[in-house]
């Protein structure tokens, strides 16, 4: 069983910034992938920035130069530094990980989610 938990959300006004967290337990061997998604209401779900390795990332379009995504493998942790934001990206942000397991497969999880609003 593998969990995903995000946390950092929350409200904050144009321009300002916010760091998610997105922390990955269970029976992980090594964490091949880790995204953030993100989810506005009326929307799909959409790709924001995708990590195969510290080296290896890829952004959407609308954030790129304003978000960074991040990793700390050894704790299982992926974060998503957001700067500049705007109203547009309100969403609920979702993180998302392809593992490999203990038992020697590969597994998909995401984490329940974590609101950002940015308002004045």
């Amino acid at each position: 069983q593998v969990q995903l938990v995000e946390s950092g959300g929350g409200l904050v006004q144009p321009g300002g910034s916010l760091r998610l967290s997105c922390a990955a337990s269970g029976s992980i061997i090594s964490i091949y992938v880790m995204n953030w998604y993100r989810q506005a209401p009326g929307k799909q779900r959409e790709l924001v920035a995708h990590s195969i390795s510290d080296s290896i990332t890829h952004y959407a379009d609308s954030v790129k130069g304003r978000f960074t995504i991040s990793r700390d493998n050894a704790k299982n942790m992926v974060y998503l530094q957001m700067n500049s934001l705007k109203p547009e990206d309100t969403a609920v942000y979702y993180c998302n990980a392809v593992v490999r397991l203990v038992a020697g497969t590969t597994g998909d999880y995401w984490g329940q989610g974590t609101q950002v609003t940015v308002s004045s």
